[in-house]
């Protein structure tokens, strides 16, 4: 599959099927995010694995609107250093660079941003310093997936030069 195809086809998944990722796919999940971009080439995010039934179900239990990702077969918690002006535009460049990169294995992946600040901190040992800016649930569909998205045509939601400008390309 190549990348476009993987944007094309890539939909959010919430519903995993029983079958466990290989240890492969994760550590090409996480190079991917390794070697995603960073403003000023700061590589200050960080990610923490969570690939055991007892630490996904601990995941749901903190979320308050993740609960699905106790049925996923791993999920990434993805942490930024906020002293970076745009390092939640850095953590979405890690975390598509994931998705895309499970997908391409046939792996897919969802997001979800509500927790319990305090008790992931306390759960995962993460430091004040850092920012929990996500948690990507990742796990092969329980059921076939399609990428059937509906989205507004280009030439409604890009101009050309000029906002407003019909793009003509």
């Amino acid at each position: 599959m190549n990348v476009f195809d993987a944007i094309r086809s890539k939909l959010d998944i919430r519903e995993f099927g029983s079958t466990s990722v290989d240890n492969d796919v994760k550590r090409l999940t996480l190079e991917a995010a390794r070697l995603s971009s960073s403003g000023l080439n700061s590589q200050h995010w960080r990610f923490i694995l969570v690939d055991t039934r007892e630490g996904l179900e601990k995941l749901a239990e903190i979320s308050t609107t993740g609960k699905w990702i106790s049925g996923a077969s791993f999920a990434v918690i993805v942490l930024t250093d906020p002293k970076y002006p745009y390092h939640d535009i850095d953590a979405g460049r890690a975390i598509a660079y994931m998705q895309l990169a499970a997908w391409e294995k046939g792996v897919g992946s969802g997001i979800y941003t509500g927790f319990n600040e305090e008790k992931m901190r306390q759960e995962y040992k993460i430091p004040a310093n850092m920012h929990i800016s996500a948690v990507v649930g990742f796990g092969y569909p329980r059921k076939k997936i399609i990428g059937k998205k509906s989205r507004l045509p280009l030439t409604e939601i890009a101009y050309h030069m000029r906002y407003g400008n019909k793009l003509d390309l």
